[in-house]
C-alpha cells in the first residue's frame, strides 16, 4: 500500500548532502496522497479537515527539520530527540484522531528511526510504531488485512532502513581506515627516509672528512698522494649524492660484500686496521642488504667514536641464523648510549627476528648482531680471511 523512497536520506558520506536529502524528502512524502485526499475528495470536512490539513502541515515541516537536523545521521542531538519526541506525537495523534490513510504517519517515524537512532533505539522506535498501528487500526475498526500490511511496511522499513544506516557507517569507518593506513605509511615512510640518509649521510660524510684531513696533511708535505685522496673524496661525494637520490625513490639496494670493501676503504683512510673474517656459506638474498646495513653503522661508529687502530669484522653463518659481530680496541663510549644510528639498525633487526647488542669490553667495543634466517643454504665455503 505504501512505499518510502530509499532516497529520504541520500548521499554516501557520514552527513549525506542537504540536496540529496532534500530531494529524499520530496520522493518519500508523496505518499502522503493518501492523507491528503481524505481532505481533498471530502472524506474529510469541516473542522476535521481544517485541523487535519494544520496538522499534516506541520507534521510535514517537523519531518523536514528531523531529517535535516545536524548529525542526524546515527549520532542525533538534544534537537533530533526533540523533533523526533514533537514529530512522534504528532503523527500518531494525527493516525488515532482520523484512521484510514493517517495510518501511514507512524511509517515515516520508523524510517526515521531507522536513519537517525542507535541500534537498540532504533529496534525499539520500529516495534513502538508498529505496535500503534496495529493498535490504532484495532480502534478505528479498520480493515484487518489493511493495517495488517501497515504494520508489516513499519517493520520492514525500519529495518531496511537500519541496515541501510549500518551499511553506510561501515562505509564511513572504512575511508577513515583507509585515510589512517594512509597517514601510518606516509608517516612510516619518512621514517624510512630518514633513517637510511642518516646511516648514509653518516658513513660518507664521515669518511669525506678524514679523506680531507690526510688529504690536507699530504698537501703540506708536498706529497704527489694528495692528488689521489682528492680525487677519493670526489668519488665518495659523488657516490654518496647517487645513495641519497635512490634512497629518496625506494629504489636502493644495500649489497654485504660492498658494504665490506667502503668499510675497507673507510678504516684505511682513517688508520684503523681491518680485519674481516667469513666463515659458512655465502649470505641468503634476505640477510645480505640488512647485514650490510649493520655494517655500515657498525664501521661508521668506530670512525666517528672509537678512535680504534684495530677492527675485526666476523661473519658467521650457520642453519639457523647469521652473526655478524665488529669488535675494535678504540674507547667506544660515545655509542654507549644507543643513538639514532644504533636505534635504526635494532628496529631493523628486531623487525626480521633478530637481536642486537652493543657495549664495551676491556680492550674496546663490541657490535653483535643475530638474525635467523628460513631460506636455503648454499654450498658451504671454507673459512677465509679478507
Amino acid at each position: 500500500m505504501i512505499r518510502v523512497s530509499a532516497l529520504t536520506f541520500g548521499g554516501t558520506g557520514e552527513r549525506p548532502s542537504r540536496l540529496r536529502r532534500l530531494l529524499g524528502i520530496s520522493i518519500g512524502l508523496v505518499y502522503l496522497c493518501f492523507p491528503v485526499l481524505e481532505i481533498v475528495t471530502g472524506e474529510l470536512s469541516g473542522a476535521g479537515a481544517v485541523w487535519g490539513g494544520a496538522g499534516l502541515a506541520a507534521f510535514v515541516a517537523l519531518y523536514i527539520a528531523t531529517v535535516l537536523s545536524p548529525r542526524n545521521f546515527g549520532d542525533p542531538t538534544r534537537l533530533t530527540y526533540w523533533l523526533l519526541g514533537v514529530t512522534t506525537l504528532l503523527g500518531v495523534g494525527l493516525a488515532v484522531a482520523f484512521g484510514g490513510g493517517w495510518l501511514t504517519l507512524p511509517i515515516y517515524m520508523a524510517v526515521v528511526y531507522g536513519m537517525a537512532l542507535r541500534p537498540r533505539l532504533s529496534v525499539a522506535g520500529v516495534l513502538a510504531m508498529g505496535l500503534a498501528v496495529a493498535l490504532i487500526g484495532l480502534l478505528e475498526e479498520n480493515d484487518p488485512g489493511a493495517t495488517l500490511v501497515l504494520v508489516f511496511q513499519v517493520i520492514t522499513l525500519g529495518v531496511l532502513f537500519m541496515g541501510v544506516r549500518n551499511t553506510r557507517m561501515l562505509v564511513v569507518r572504512l575511508r577513515q581506515a583507509q585515510e589512517e593506513v594512509a597517514r601510518l605509511a606516509a608517516s612510516e615512510e619518512r621514517l624510512r627516509i630518514a633513517r637510511d640518509l642518516h646511516d648514509l649521510l653518516g658513513h660518507s660524510l664521515s669518511l669525506i672528512v678524514l679523506k680531507s684531513e690526510l688529504a690536507g696533511r699530504l698537501a703540506e708535505s708536498g706529497s704527489e698522494r694528495a692528488v689521489a685522496e682528492i680525487r677519493d673524496i670526489e668519488s665518495v661525494a659523488r657516490q654518496a649524492l647517487v645513495e641519497v637520490r635512490d634512497t629518496v625513490t625506494g629504489y636502493r639496494q644495500r649489497g654485504f660484500s660492498g658494504e665490506l670493501d667502503g668499510a675497507r676503504a673507510a678504516l684505511e683512510a682513517a688508520g684503523t686496521r681491518l680485519t674481516i673474517r667469513l666463515a659458512g656459506p655465502p649470505l641468503p638474498e634476505e640477510l645480505d642488504e640488512l647485514l650490510g646495513w649493520a655494517v655500515r653503522e657498525g664501521v661508521t661508529n668506530v670512525i666517528r667514536h672509537a678512535r680504534a687502530t684495530r677492527c675485526e669484522i666476523e661473519v658467521t653463518m650457520d642453519e639457523t641464523a647469521a652473526t655478524l659481530k665488529i669488535a675494535d680496541d678504540g674507547r667506544g663510549t660515545a655509542t654507549d648510549g644507543q643513538g639514532s644510528g644504533l636505534t635504526g639498525l635494532t628496529e631493523r633487526v628486531r623487525a626480521a627476528g633478530g637481536t642486537v647488542s652493543a657495549g664495551p669490553r676491556p680492550s674496546g667495543f663490541v657490535l653483535l648482531v643475530t638474525v635467523p634466517h628460513t631460506g636455503l643454504l648454499h654450498p658451504p665455503a671454507k673459512e677465509g680471511s679478507r
